[in-house]
């Protein structure tokens, strides 16, 4: 996954209270912002689906 500031392109995503309350829990728990967090979370889902090189 691109880290380079002029390949990261940003988006607003809304969440509801409960999602983000246990995303906030799980990124805590793997010392990951939330950020991070999700950027994981993506990047394992297009692994995962062969939708990205391993």
């Amino acid at each position: 996954m691109a880290k380079d500031k002029d390949t990261v392109k940003s988006f607003v995503l809304r969440v509801d209270p409960e999602t983000m309350d246990a995303l906030e829990r799980w990124a805590a728990d793997e010392f990951r912002s939330i950020n991070g967090q999700l950027q994981w979370i993506i990047a394992e889902a297009l692994k995962k689906s062969g939708r990205l090189k391993k």
